[in-house]
């Protein structure tokens, strides 16, 4: 005998599986698993095309051949979509740095990007100058003209303490559905600091005749590199800046320190692209039928760093988009309401693509109270300005990110939104055999997700295995083809098109949260 007790959770069950259309799941299921074209979009962009640093003509390149791939594929209203100004673009030709004395050995090493060229191969000396703080540049006033400055203290090589490849358990996945409470008042001011302090620390080596500044990468033997803040049109361009792999750094720091003649030999070619500095976003859909009007929107970034070929950040969450788009029109979707993909660009630097979409089509925001805070993110001011809905605020249902590199899916941020996680918890159920099954009502700001929250629309970024991404491929020369997870690619492809399809179909639209005050 069955109590009846037992039978209510079970009726519950039912009703709520009855709300998500498992036919289509596995029409989706079948067609993300069986013929999946994944690996091949990934494929072309980063080794076909390579790193696409935005408004490089490498960046141009992907945005015209993401739009005639979705457009090949049936997708509508196929287009790139203007965003900025940016500034400017830039891409490297050459590098080459040598250690010429006291001994010969060439050195693993690449330039930030939008720092300038060398003007040809150049011979000096290397001298230590530790600055860390705008109180360090005193000591150093005349001291640097004519040399190659090592900036930054050695780093110490630790032993390993982490596996690199890194992928939730339970316990793990159960921690991240514990709500978490955010302290922005202790960030801010530490924001304000560093940002203050990298232009300052620019300027002091163009204005003491240095010739070239170099660090050392974030982790031992792999090359991080990212970008400094000189891609406005015509802004403080500073001097040659370059990240060599802490191993080698640490011993020209040794070098020096013994009081031996340090040489290195330098040559940077690299071409700043000005332009009228305006970047472009990718955009294509599948049309709705009597929700037309409503969206529903999925998207990744484009660009990526220039150490590697962009692949964990990110041609993965790209290529999963994509795959959703044609997983959707293979299996013949009808969604109710319009479902819009777009690829991003400016998201490393400013997130400036879907910002920039943001302020176009849904909502802009007003200059902060402080004048002192408009270069600031929205984040970081303490007194932003008033928020002005636009007509189309009103049609997005839901917006979902993908950009935590190669790994699978494993649930989503419900970014505080109880009435979304709840809906969530459905979707995911028949996709927990896959390894999706965590929803959390925590927030994750650090992708294209933020301009949408910031504007009080709901957006969602996915939660992803780690695999290697911050241990060694996010912004490394290890970020490339062959690092990427073709089962995992294939699996966060199969959840995204089910998420859209499901959000696409509703009777409603997805619940909102409160606007931001």
């Amino acid at each position: 005998m069955i109590r009846a007790s037992a039978v209510l959770p079970l009726l519950l069950l039912a009703t709520s599986a009855a709300a998500v259309d498992l036919q289509m799941v596995t029409k989706i299921r079948d067609e993300a698993f069986h013929r999946s074209m994944v690996m091949d979009t990934a494929a072309y962009l980063t080794d076909v095309i390579g790193p696409r640093l935005t408004l490089s003509p490498q960046l141009k390149k992907a945005n015209e051949w993401t739009r005639d791939r979705l457009s090949g594929w049936g997708l509508s209203n196929g287009r790139l979509e203007a965003w900025g100004p940016f500034g400017s673009g830039w891409s490297l030709d050459r590098v080459s740095v040598h250690l010429v004395a006291p001994t010969i050995q060439p050195l693993v090493a690449l330039p930030r990007p939008w720092t300038p060229g060398t003007n040809g191969l150049v011979r000096a000396k290397a001298v230590y100058a530790k600055l860390e703080k705008e109180e360090d540049f005193e000591a150093w006033k005349g001291k640097l003209k004519g040399s190659f400055v090592l900036v930054a203290a050695p780093m110490e090589i630790k032993d390993e303490d982490v596996v690199p490849l890194a992928r939730y358990d339970d316990d793990e996945l159960s921690d991240l559905g514990k709500y978490e409470i955010e302290r922005l008042d202790e960030k801010r001011e530490e924001w304000k600091k560093q940002r203050g302090f990298r232009q300052k620390y620019l300027t002091f080596l163009r204005e003491q005749g240095a010739l070239a500044a170099l660090g050392h990468s974030q982790a031992p033997g792999v090359l991080f590199v990212t970008g400094t803040s000189g891609y406005e049109k015509d802004g403080e361009r500073g001097v040659p800046a370059l990240i060599l792999i802490p191993e080698q750094y640490n011993r020209l720091v040794r070098l020096v320190e013994r009081k031996l003649d340090v040489e290195l030999e330098i040559d940077v070619r690299a071409t700043f692209h000005e332009g009228d500095g305006m970047g472009f976003n990718t955009i294509a859909e599948l049309p709705g039928t009597d929700k037309a009007d409503e969206l529903v929107m999925a998207g990744a970034h484009l660009d990526s760093w220039v150490a590697g070929t962009g692949a964990t950040d990110n041609a993965a969450g790209c290529a999963v988009i994509m795959e959703a788009a044609r997983i959707l029109g293979a299996v013949g979707a009808k969604p109710r309401r319009t479902i819009r993909f777009a690829l991003w660009t400016g998201e490393e630097q400013t997130l400036g693509g879907s910002k920039g979409y943001v302020e176009a089509h849904f909502a802009k925001r007003g200059p902060p109270a402080d004048p002192e805070e408009s270069e600031l993110s929205l984040k970081e001011q303490t007194k932003p300005g008033k928020l002005e809905l636009l007509p189309g605020h009103a049609t997005l249902s839901a917006y979902f990110n993908v950009d935590s590199g190669t790994g699978r899916i494993r649930g989503i941020y419900a970014m505080e939104n109880a009435a979304a996680a709840a809906l969530f918890e459905d979707w995911l159920r028949p996709l927990r055999d896959l390894g999706a099954t965590q929803v959390t009502m925590r927030k994750e700001g650090s992708t294209d997700t933020v301009p949408f929250d910031e504007a009080g629309l709901p957006a969602f970024p996915f939660v992803q295995d780690d695999v290697e991404y911050v241990s060694r491929t996010w912004h490394s020369n290890l970020d490339v083809y062959d690092r990427l997870k073709r089962e995992d690619l294939m699996q966060a492809s199969a959840v995204v098109a089910a998420f859209l399809y499901e959000a696409a179909m509703r009777d409603e639209p997805l619940p909102r949260g409160p606007l931001p005050r």
